[in-house]
């Protein structure tokens, strides 16, 4: 669990967001990481088994128009699961975004 708190953030608030839940990808394209914030009770959704809760995004960021497809998925308590993207978006942690927003200045 300590990989899924160090890559996403711990999908924890930041700075008294206390319904957000933050997460990172990167285009692999441009390099560019976009940060992805999901309301834990407006985004999420009921999967078909209500087993749990999913959210679907379409993220594009400021450098590129590339269009990075994500469903993330959460167990019945909210608390990240696992994530699945398409087009040409990766993971990424909340360091890297962070080092991003630096160096940018």
């Amino acid at each position: 669990m300590g990989f899924l708190k160090r890559l996403f953030g711990g999908g924890a608030a930041r700075g008294g967001d206390k319904d957000g839940l933050y997460f990172y990808v990167r285009n692999k394209r441009s390099g560019e990481v976009i940060q992805v914030r999901l309301h834990q009770f407006n985004d999420l959704s009921p999967t078909e088994d209500e087993a749990g809760f999913y959210s679907r995004k379409v993220i594009v960021g400021r450098k590129s128009f590339d269009r990075i497809e994500v469903e993330f998925f959460f167990d019945k308590n909210r608390r990240f699961v696992s994530a699945d993207l398409t087009g040409e978006g990766e993971l990424a942690e909340r360091g890297d975004y962070d080092a991003q927003q630096s160096a940018a200045g």
